[in-house]
């Protein structure tokens, strides 16, 4: 396990692949971890060198109190790329970690080679389906939620003929720490990216799983429409998490992008 302190936080992370390769920085969905992305990273680190990271509140990266904002998150992940001396990277966020993205994208845009935006928005809500969240959080505790929410993260058919995996993900939104997962909740509600996306200048994908329900089809294609130039990408048989139920076909993806685009190194 590696571990770095940055942005004032000590952060769990992870790098895989050549020293001399082209970075993909892969940013967790909320109540997930960086592991989300095990199955890509073998085929990815052929060729890319992978960096993933735990979000600040989530697996084993420091939890802070209060609520965050997507540009403390964003500013999260630029630390991390100075702490470790990356001066540009694709990046590559899934739900919250899409929504990072876009807003690193506006910030600091000499920093991010391209996007890969997953299963994410410019607005995910509305606002009172995170106050609901936070509120039965705040009065139960993570359990209140770490069920309920595998409907929406994965298809049926997975959630039947993976059941010990859809378990562990169950664990693992559970044991999130609920300041993270609260202060992460806030980011998302209050954030509305739209206006900065129409200035996002880097070849950008979207990818969004045919079944999501969480951030559907439809937004995904209004992120697409939004961001000049670019591209939309709909994955069948998979919900919100398609890395985790569809990791080759997302590896596809990407590859096909980067290299589409002159950066498959």
């Amino acid at each position: 396990m590696a571990f770095i302190a940055a942005g004032g936080i000590t952060v769990h992370y992870d790098l895989a692949g050549p020293p001399d390769a082209s970075v993909i920085l892969f940013a967790n969905s909320i109540g997930t971890s960086f592991h989300i992305w095990d199955d890509m990273v073998p085929e990815l680190s052929k060729t890319f060198r992978v960096l993933r990271y735990d979000m600040r509140g989530h697996g084993l990266t420091d939890a802070t109190p209060g609520a965050y904002s997507m540009d403390l998150l964003a500013d999260d992940a630029l630390a991390l790329l100075d702490a470790l001396g990356i001066g540009r990277a694709h990046v590559c966020g899934l739900s919250i970690g899409g929504m990072m993205a876009q807003r690193l994208a506006v910030k600091a845009p000499q920093r991010v080679l391209s996007l890969i935006l997953c299963d994410t928005a410019s607005v995910i809500g509305p606002p009172e389906v995170w106050d609901t969240r936070i509120a039965a959080i705040q009065e139960r505790g993570m359990t209140a939620i770490a069920s309920g929410v595998m409907a929406r993260w994965f298809t049926q058919s997975f959630r039947t003929e993976q059941e010990g995996r859809v378990r562990g993900y169950v664990n693992m939104v559970a044991r999130t720490t609920a300041e993270g997962y609260i202060g992460c909740s806030r980011a998302i509600r209050d954030a509305d990216l739209t206006e900065g996306d129409r200035r996002i200048d880097c070849p950008t994908l979207v990818v969004v799983g045919e079944q999501d329900v969480a951030t559907p089809p439809a937004q995904a294609e209004q992120l697409a429409a939004t961001i000049p130039g670019a591209r939309l990408a709909v994955l069948p048989d998979a919900a919100h998490i398609p890395c985790v139920e569809r990791p080759d076909a997302m590896n596809a993806l990407i590859l096909d992008f980067l290299g589409a685009t002159g950066h498959g190194r």
